[in-house]
């Protein structure tokens, strides 16, 4: 636990604003704030967890002018004495104000350094202090609110009670083996069994959110592929809302790869525009056609526009969906009998709107890997806890098969003790030494 070390730092963002907010946290923390304050009341008289009004002054004289609130310990975020100052933004204001934070004998923060204390203090679990970022980083409302559900806790209650459930099984065994002569009769030895099978249940259960996870938290790949004039660029557009690519009747106008951002339906995509894929002579759009056949290559989702006003040719490799576009230059017949030609194609027209709620709604499908209408389940797992509870999960099919086989129980306890292990690393009660830095040097410096 950190006792004496105080540490200081600026928690937003650089740059001109109306409020900068300066954090400090540790033994001299709220000592180190008062000592720089001046206002109405004296500073041995200011309510924790109140703003003060006054200016903040140093050996040099004022600083500034603003608001002092402090948070004893345990009553803060990061449990031990704390003080927040709000002082005009700008560069140069707070700067100098946490200089002489610092000359007061704080240090500079680490980045996470304050969510971290967080968690070595018991404000919180790993799951929890991991979710402040994904807060921060969220791009889309389904990402702030899976987000959310972790910081509240959602993950880490469910890995508590799995790991209390796996506890009392090993606590049983390993009382077996202390105790021989207490015996474990078969009916027992059945249900410890269903028992594992049941906490292994729960974990795949987790596990099956990691893909939901990884796209919450990194977005989508979604390239748009096509040959030139297919309407490729302008389809881009109009999922952005925005006219981010030059669309022109010249062939081969795009010849670079674009990449933008864009929220589909909630989920965040790293959408691509891609050069037209044709034979040319030209180097420079030869070498547009190449990155896009990586691109494609790399993607998650593609999608395949093709001009339903044109002869119709055989979709290029790793083609997952089909967008008939112009097809507000056809009539109904015309369209059905150019779906007919590629199965589970989409008609749209860029140009009218026409289809692309439902081009839309097919990508978010085959991003999810779902067709479901059902609210996904809102807290996912990262990579980090994915990579503990696969560790987990294969540990209880040892320890399983070792029951199974009717295995010394001191054989099957081992892997029983690893899977407990991993399960706790996940929130931070078991070997988490080394990922500690890992995770929280991703942080911003001030939170």
């Amino acid at each position: 636990m950190f006792v004496e070390d105080t540490i200081a730092a600026i928690s937003t963002a650089p740059g001109e604003g109306a409020i900068a907010v300066l954090r400090i946290s540790g033994g001299r923390a709220i000592a180190i704030a008062k000592s720089l304050f001046a206002s109405k009341k004296p500073a041995a008289d200011l309510k924790e967890r109140t703003l003060y009004f006054g200016s903040f002054r140093d050996e040099k004289g004022k600083l500034d002018e603003g608001l002092l609130a402090v948070f004893p310990g345990p009553r803060s975020y990061t449990g031990e004495d704390m003080a927040e100052i709000h002082c005009h933004g700008g560069v140069l204001v707070a700067a100098r104000l946490l200089e002489s934070i610092l000359e007061q004998g704080a240090r500079a923060a680490e980045p996470g350094e304050f969510t971290q204390r967080a968690f070595i203090n018991g404000k919180m679990d790993l799951t929890q202090a991991e979710a402040v970022m994904d807060v921060i980083r969220a791009s889309t409302t389904r990402a702030l609110h899976a987000a959310q559900e972790q910081l509240e806790g959602r993950i880490g209650k469910e890995i508590t009670e799995i790991r209390t459930a796996l506890l009392g099984v090993v606590a049983h065994l390993e009382a077996f083996i202390d105790f021989p002569e207490e015996g474990i009769d078969p009916h027992t030895g059945q249900k410890l069994l269903a028992d594992l099978q049941g906490i292994r249940f729960r974990i795949e259960s987790l596990l099956a959110t990691a893909r939901e996870g990884k796209i919450l938290r990194e977005g989508v790949r979604l390239v748009l592929c096509g040959k030139p004039n297919a309407g490729k660029s302008s389809l881009l557009n109009r999922l952005l809302g925005f006219e981010r690519a030059i669309v022109s009747e010249i062939p081969g106008t795009t010849r670079d790869t674009i990449e933008e951002f864009a929220s589909l339906r909630g989920i965040p995509f790293r959408i691509t525009d891609t050069a037209g894929l044709r034979e040319t002579g030209d180097a420079v759009e030869q070498e547009g056609v190449t990155r896009a056949l990586r691109a494609i290559e790399q993607a998650d989702v593609v999608v395949h526009v093709l001009d339903a006003t044109a002869p119709l040719q055989s979709a290029v490799s790793k083609i997952e969906l089909v967008a008939l576009n112009k097809v507000d230059l056809l009539s109904t017949e015309e369209i059905e009998n150019r779906k007919s030609e590629i199965e589970n194609s989409l008609p749209v027209s860029v140009l009218t709107g026409q289809g692309l709620d439902e081009l839309v709604q097919a990508i978010v499908d085959k991003a999810l890997n779902s067709h479901s209408t059902e609210a996904p389940m809102l807290a996912a797992i990262n990579a980090r806890h994915q990579a503990c509870l696969k560790r987990a999960a294969d540990f209880l099919l040892q320890a399983e098969d070792g029951m199974q086989r009717q295995s010394a129980p001191e054989l099957v306890s081992v892997p029983l003790r690893e899977a407990l292990d991993a399960v706790g690393e996940v929130v931070g009660t078991t070997g988490i030494e080394d990922i500690l830095g890992q995770i929280f040097r991703t942080f911003c410096i001030g939170k």
